[in-house]
C-alpha cells in the first residue's frame, strides 16, 4: 500500500508528530510486535525561536532498548529552547523490538530513513534541507556515526519521494559514542546486539566507524569523559583522529575527566558539565542557531 504520499502531506503543527519510518515493508529484520515499529517523533521548536536547523537524535542503550529520558526528552528540550526542531528517533533495538540478534541492517537503515523524511518534510516543518544533523549517546552515537559515515545522495529513480532525499547528516553530535566494533575499544553488548555473537569480518570492519571516515563525513561534536569505564574514551579519538587525518574541518572532540557513562547533558554531576555549551558555541560558530 502507497504510504510516501500521507506523510508528506503533514503540516506543521506546535505539538509533537509521531509518524512510522516506514509503510506496509519494513527491509531488515522485522519485530513481531506491531506496537514496536521504528518511528520518528518530531518536536518542532516554537514559531519564535525556530531556525530551521533540525536534529535526528538517536537515544542510547546497547541496541538493546532506549533511554528515552535523558537522552532522549531533556535532548528535545535542550535543542528546542535553543530553536533547534527535535526528531527523536525509535530505531530497532534487541529487547524492546522483541527481535533476535543480530539487529543490522535495521538500525542503520532506521537512521538514513530518518533522515530522507525530514528533508522530504522540510517545507511542511519549516527545516532548512542543508540543516539537518545527528545527535546519538552511546549505542545511539555508533548509530549515529554510522549515518555520518554511511550514506548516499538519494535514490533519482526512486518510486518513493522520501527515497529520493539524500541521507547524509549536515552536522553530527556524538556523546560518548561507540565508534569501534574491534575488540579491546568496543561495547561487547552493543557489538553482540548488532552484528550477533559470531560476526563476519567483513561486518566488523564496516561498522567500526572510524575506518570508514572520508572526507565527505559531516563536522562532527565528541563528547567523553577518560572516567567512562562503559565506552572507553578512546572510542571518541579513533572517530576524532580519523575525522583529522581525512581533512574534514569544524570538527571538536571535547572531553572531560571526571563523570562516568550516560551522563546525558551531565547537569547532575559536581560540578555540572560544560559539555553543553562548548556544543552550543560550536553550534553557533557554524550558524546553526542563527534563523534564515
Amino acid at each position: 500500500m502507497p504510504f510516501a504520499p500521507l506523510l508528506l502531506s503533514v503540516v506543521l503543527a506546535a505539538d509533537p508528530t509521531d509518524l512510522p519510518l516506514w509503510g506496509d515493508k519494513i527491509p531488515g529484520p522485522v519485530s513481531k510486535d506491531e506496537k514496536n515499529i521504528p518511528t520518528l517523533t518530531f518536536h518542532p521548536a516554537s514559531a519564535e525561536k525556530a531556525t530551521g536547523t533540525a536534529v535526528v537524535v538517536c537515544p542510547g542503550g546497547g541496541y538493546a532498548m532506549r533511554a528515552t529520558d535523558h537522552e532522549g526528552k531533556q535532548i528535545v528540550e535542550w535543542l528546542n529552547a535553543r530553536g533547534v526542531h527535535a526528531a527523536v528517533l525509535k530505531y530497532r533495538t534487541a529487547n524492546e523490538s522483541k527481535i533476535t540478534p543480530p539487529l543490522e541492517p535495521g538500525p542503520m537503515l532506521d537512521v538514513q530513513r530518518a533522515i530522507r523524511i525530514v528533508r522530504a518534510k522540510a517545507k511542511d516543518w519549516n527545516v532548512d534541507p542543508k540543516r539537518v544533523g545527528v545527535w546519538g549517546f552511546s549505542a545511539g552515537g555508533h548509530l549515529a556515526s554510522t549515518a555520518a559515515t554511511h550514506f548516499d545522495a538519494g535514490k533519482a529513480d526512486a518510486a518513493d519521494p522520501i527515497e529520493k532525499q539524500s541521507c547524509r547528516p549536515d552536522f553530527a553530535i556524538l556523546a560518548y559514542p561507540v565508534i569501534s566494533m574491534a575488540e579491546g575499544v568496543t561495547h561487547g553488548g552493543s557489538k553482540n546486539n548488532l552484528l550477533g555473537k559470531s560476526p563476519d569480518a567483513k561486518l566488523v570492519e564496516f561498522y567500526s566507524n572510524e575506518k570508514q571516515v572520508t572526507k565527505e563525513t559531516p563536522p562532527t561534536f565528541l563528547f567523553h569523559t577518560a572516567e567512562d569505564k562503559a565506552v572507553l574514551i578512546r572510542n571518541s579519538e579513533l572517530f576524532y583522529d580519523a575525522l583529522k587525518k581525512a581533512g574534514v574541518e569544524g570538527c571538536k572532540l571535547y572531553t572531560e575527566e571526571k563523570g562516568p557513562h550516560g551522563v546525558g547533558l551531565g547537569q547532575k554531576l559536581t560540578p555540572p558539565s560544560k559539555w553543553p555549551t562548548e556544543l552550543e558555541a560550536w553550534m553557533k560558530e557554524r550558524g546553526l542557531l542563527t534563523k534564515k
